[in-house]
């Protein structure tokens, strides 16, 4: 394959070898969402796995319902957090060229 052909294949497996990159870095990652002022944080893998759960129950006593609302609110931040990253990854790792959800290179 010779010419602007060739020149695509040649990027479009570039880009499979960034994004294969990428998602083995997301997969190693870990962030941590907080609620409360840190009362409650959760850890979450690139692959939203939760990792692990902190609680200052001195800070929360017997409120299990803020405890409940605490925890929720500390998974929503660490998700938050996994997409962000993620999207800005996959930006990266597809120089900016936004792919549909599923879609593998090469065509």
């Amino acid at each position: 394959m010779k010419g602007p052909m060739a020149s695509l294949m040649r990027q479009a497996q570039k880009m499979q070898e960034n994004l294969e990159k990428a998602q083995r870095e997301l997969e190693q990652m870990e962030v941590t969402g907080e609620a409360g002022g840190g009362m409650v944080r959760v850890t979450l893998s690139g692959k939203y796995q939760c990792r692990g759960v902190k609680v200052d129950l001195d800070s929360i006593g017997n409120d299990t319902e803020m405890l409940e609302d605490l925890i929720t609110a500390a998974i929503n931040d660490a998700s938050r957090k996994v997409a962000e990253a993620t999207q800005e990854h996959m930006g990266q790792a597809t120089a900016g060229m936004p792919l549909p959800p599923g879609m593998k290179l090469p065509f």
